[in-house]
């Protein structure tokens, strides 16, 4: 077999830092072991993994397209020293693994936390690394297994990712007390018209949030009229604290605000919403014994 591991962690170092000087102290070489040895990866290769751009190096078509599979066989050589106690020095043995888990905005504000809490209660010495951003944005990430799971709130489309069903949450639909549409009667049902000409605050294209919405209230309203868009959930609360527009979002999102009178919950005539959370992998990831301990973990609470 011609490619090293070596080669792979360099590229890997390389990608990640931009540079072989900066990618150096990542792989513990000098800077010319690290240039020699990608070097010798592209010329097994026959084929440029990176642009030169000015002093960086940034992947091109090519070596975005090897830079999972890199990873799925760095990842897959670590777990098998992970599972038979193989280490660097003591201090490796020691160090119990680092799990990196990405979240979408929802999860990782108002669950992860919790779930984690937990997690390092029963294991005080793990180690988690978070990363929120949106659905798209996360399950991207688990495609370039830049983490090692993802927890969604939408659909996944990322077709190298096995999606496991996680949870399930209700979704509910809130306005500012004072919203005109409800007349002074934060008790008022709201039928379908009213629903129709409402205003509603929605998030970003790409969010899971606003997918899930689109898919649940879209089959009853056929089209939601679009008052303001924003990046984030907290963003939306209080743009419907102020009266704004409709939203609707996790009950996990808005709790606080509802349990304060700042929102109400809107009755309407709407059947229960809900959503799906999903749990995310890469089809081609090794999980550890930690972070199949994990992943049970999570599926269980």
């Amino acid at each position: 077999m011609r490619i090293t591991l070596r080669q792979l962690a360099v590229f890997i170092a390389v990608a990640d830092a931009g540079s072989t000087t900066a990618a150096a102290g990542r792989v513990a070489l000098s800077q010319s072991a690290t240039s020699a040895a990608l070097n010798e990866l592209e010329a097994v290769l026959e084929a440029r993994l990176f642009d030169r751009v000015g002093t960086r190096l940034v992947l091109n078509d090519t070596g975005r397209g090897l830079l999972p599979q890199a990873r799925a066989v760095l990842d897959g050589a670590a777990g098998i020293e992970r599972d038979f106690g193989i280490a660097v020095d003591a201090r490796d043995a020691a160090a119990p693994s680092l799990l990196r888990v990405g979240a979408s905005t929802t999860i990782g504000n108002y669950l992860l936390p919790t779930l984690i809490a937990d997690w390092r209660r029963a294991r005080p010495d793990a180690q988690v690394d978070v990363a929120i951003a949106n659905t798209a944005a996360v399950a991207a990430a688990v495609a370039r297994m830049e983490v090692d799971i993802g927890l969604i709130e939408g659909p996944c489309h990322e077709p190298e990712l096995l999606a496991r069903p996680w949870r399930e949450e209700e979704l509910v639909i809130c306005a500012a007390p004072s919203h005109p549409l409800l007349a002074g009667d934060p008790a008022r049902k709201l039928d379908v018209a009213a629903l129709r000409q409402a205003a509603w605050l929605l998030r970003e294209p790409g969010s899971g949030t606003r997918e899930a919405v689109e898919q649940a209230l879209q089959p009853h309203l056929h089209q939601l009229r679009e008052g303001l868009r924003f990046g984030g959930t907290e963003a939306i609360k209080q743009a419907a604290v102020e009266g704004l527009g409709l939203t609707c979002l996790s009950l996990f999102a808005v709790r606080d605000l509802i349990a304060l009178g700042r929102l109400v919950r809107v009755r309407t005539t709407l059947p229960r919403l809900a959503r799906r959370f999903w749990l995310v992998h890469h089809r081609r990831k090794q999980f550890s014994r930690g972070l199949a301990a994990f992943v049970d973990f999570c599926e269980q609470g």
